[in-house]
């Protein structure tokens, strides 16, 4: 199974208590409410759906949505 860039904002976008259409892409999640815990829980969702390879480190570096999709995407093509 595939995590489509629509289902990882629906994802993130779940955790804040937004709408994906409310995502600042270019902003710094943690200034939208991420935290430590909720991108621990986006792992592990994303680990279920398919992607073990993700890891915390990956998506802890860089807190934009533009980053995380581009980390998804990559992981993806491997």
């Amino acid at each position: 199974m595939k995590v489509t860039d629509e289902q990882a904002l629906a994802d993130i976008a779940d955790l804040l208590y937004l709408e994906p259409a409310d995502l600042d892409h270019e902003a710094d999640l943690r200034d939208q409410g991420m935290d430590s815990v909720r991108v621990m829980e986006l792992v592990e969702r994303w680990r279920s759906a398919g992607l073990p390879q993700i890891d915390y480190i990956a998506l802890a570096e860089d807190q934009r949505v533009t980053h995380w999709l581009t980390v998804l995407r990559e992981l993806q093509q491997a």
